[in-house]
């Protein structure tokens, strides 16, 4: 699913309202996010809001619920992603950041992180698109891998339930064979009565017979 018009967006991005005056970092920091909301109004984004990083930024983005996140930052980069992604980790969404810090050391941790796209220098308005275009397809990606892993996961523990199940189940089986001198059908039939009066699972009829046994021996 690539970003459209109807795709809600908010801009994380340091206050840049009081630069003084020949601070090249902070000159630095205007001109990439002019060309940074430049190249999002050309692509037709949504920017619903432009939210400074501060001790309420989970409150805002949850209660704004964008589509994606983009953080505009430079020396502050890394603070800011971690308050990005501590306010985004129970609702997981595509997060782009844009920077001009080449320090790049954290990189592999922001993507660990959940950070979708990290671009460094070098933006032009007619890059931001693209940028978007391929963060949301790698998010898209990286859910659907997520969805199939505790898909599988979870049949994974299914299947050790209905194991540990069968194996209790016979157990109990084993124990109503011996101890009422009856074959293997007869003791699955009683367990199978005794699960349907009760309104248990045999697993958990078969347990209770198992519980009593041992507290004999």
């Amino acid at each position: 699913m690539q970003p459209t018009a109807s795709t809600r967006i908010v801009i994380v991005a340091p206050d840049t309202q009081d630069l003084e005056p020949g601070d090249e970092a902070g000159e630095r920091e205007l001109d990439r996010s002019r060309s940074l909301r430049i190249g999002l109004l050309e692509a037709g984004c949504n920017i619903v809001a432009v939210l400074p990083v501060d001790s309420f930024l989970p409150e805002r983005i949850a209660q704004l619920q964008p589509d994606m996140i983009i953080v505009d930052a430079e020396s502050q980069a890394r603070d800011t992603l971690e308050h990005v992604v501590m306010a985004t980790r129970d609702a997981r969404r595509p997060i782009v950041l844009f920077t001009n810090d080449g320090d790049t050391r954290h990189v592999r941790d922001a993507i660990a992180a959940g950070v979708t796209a990290y671009v460094v220098a070098g933006l032009a308005p007619d890059r931001v698109r693209p940028v978007l275009d391929v963060a949301q397809a790698r998010f898209d990606y990286e859910e659907a891998m997520r969805r199939e892993l505790a898909d599988a996961c979870g049949q994974l523990a299914d299947a050790r339930t209905q194991l540990a199940d069968r194996k209790l189940i016979d157990r109990a089986k084993g124990l109503l064979m011996t101890r009422h001198q009856i074959a293997e059908p007869e003791a699955y039939a009683r367990l199978r009565k005794a699960a349907m009066d009760k309104g248990l699972k045999m697993a958990d009829v078969a347990q209770r017979i198992v519980d009593a046994a041992d507290l004999l021996m």
